[in-house]
């Protein structure tokens, strides 16, 4: 009988987790016109909130990645899972700006963070050898998956029975996810007397980690900071946070809404966008093992940028059109990971992947809490989002630049990153 090496169990349940917080965060986009219409909340308001959420899931990565080193998987993914469930359930009861500032900004941010693309990265260097890329890519896939399943029925939801109830389903989810977290989560292949999957060597135990962890995720910085290419893969992952996760998550709703589409087709489109990037990404996965990955990156943010760029006289050449940029935007949504991890992977030892590729995605956020309240703003003052789809366009041409100036294949051993001293 052909046994299922358990990797692909963790890997099942890591995507489960992952999915259930894109859902989570997915949802906070179909809310941006109700809570407006609700509260009488002006677009830069109810920005703000999704803005300092978008900074906290950033800047929880490299944190995660330590607490994950020190206390293991299962106990953050736990953590994480429960305080999303509390936060979302009790916003239904939120009636000022500040709460919704400290629920949907503070907590959720906080409780998405801690499994956002680090745990992806980290679930995939411990328990894959073979096939890591295509994994990492699927892991990454996950935040548009989410938006697959829970924007269109979200969308209906709020239309139908009000954001309440909406975030309630959601709040439920988090707790159904938890509980198989509990169940079936394992921190290491080596605590179970097993290898990676496809490792051909046999592994010691996994060592205790008693570093103070946030000692761990300062000092990674520092040391990353000497590296002129650990700058630019995070500039121009900050750019990759800023046109997605910022702009076009964020905002594409009321955009559309704005151009005549109702919040349901919106919603679709968004959706749409998360079918093609599991394709997308998932197959950027697999060229990542094929391709050199600075290639494969220059191509995505090029792409990314001319469809920005075309997205203004796409919602005035009508639909044909508008459904042209859905599926450029979406094959290309976060195709930039695999080879984003690649690239730090060849540079860094393997050992602290999670709290370098953390301040990584620290600086995807950043861009991403930028562009959304900047998009907001920008929206307040002018009445239309025009400049800021083109500005964002022309960002990502800049991220193309950034890629061009990493040096070539590393033929040296990855740069060792020393242990931080014990606290």
């Amino acid at each position: 009988m052909l046994r299922v090496h358990y990797a692909w169990v963790v890997a099942a349940i890591t995507f489960l987790a992952l999915l259930g917080s894109a859902g989570i965060r997915a949802t906070s986009t179909v809310m941006i016109l109700p809570l407006e219409h609700d509260f009488g909340w002006d677009r830069a308001t109810v920005s703000l909130a999704l803005s300092v959420n978008l900074l906290l899931y950033g800047l929880c990565g490299p944190f995660a990645g330590a607490l994950m080193t020190r206390f293991g998987l299962k106990r953050v993914m736990l953590a994480a899972l429960l305080t999303l469930s509390v936060a979302t359930g009790v916003s239904t009861f939120m009636q000022q700006v500040w709460q919704m500032v400290g629920l949907w900004g503070v907590l959720v941010g906080l409780g998405s963070g801690a499994m956002a693309l680090v745990l992806g990265a980290t679930v995939a260097t411990r328990w894959f050898v073979k096939r890591r890329g295509l994994v990492t890519g699927i892991f990454a896939a996950s935040a548009a998956t989410g938006q697959l399943i829970f924007l269109p029925q979200q969308a209906a939801l709020v239309e139908t029975a009000g954001w309440r109830v909406a975030v309630l389903i959601v709040a439920v989810v988090a707790l159904v996810v938890a509980l198989l977290v509990a169940l079936f989560m394992r921190d290491d292949p080596r605590d179970m007397g097993l290898q990676p999957y496809g490792g051909v060597e046999a592994l010691p135990p996994a060592e205790a980690v008693t570093s103070n962890p946030f000692a761990l995720a300062v000092d990674t910085l520092i040391q990353c900071a000497k590296v002129r290419d650990f700058w630019l893969l995070a500039g121009s992952f900050a750019i990759c946070g800023a046109t997605t996760v910022g702009l076009i998550s964020v905002h594409l709703i009321p955009a559309s809404v704005e151009h005549g589409f109702d919040e349901v087709t919106a919603a679709g489109m968004l959706a749409a966008m998360g079918a093609f990037d599991l394709v997308g990404t998932t197959v950027s996965g697999w060229l990542t093992a094929r391709i050199d990955p600075r290639k494969l990156l220059v191509w995505y943010y090029t792409f990314r940028g001319i469809a920005l760029l075309f997205l203004p006289a796409a919602y005035s050449m009508g639909v044909p059109a508008l459904a042209a940029f859905v599926v450029l935007y979406g094959l290309d949504w976060v195709a930039t990971v695999p080879p984003t991890v690649r690239l730090l992977g060849d540079r860094f030892s393997k050992e602290r992947v999670g709290p370098v590729f953390g301040w990584v995605f620290a600086a995807h956020q950043f861009g991403g809490s930028f562009a959304a309240y900047a998009a907001g703003a920008v929206h307040t003052a002018l009445g239309d989002y025009l400049v800021a789809f083109l500005t964002a366009g022309l960002l990502c041409l800049l991220a193309s630049g950034l890629i061009l100036g990493l040096r070539g294949r590393v033929a040296a051993p990855p740069l060792v990153l020393q242990p931080a001293l014990p606290q």
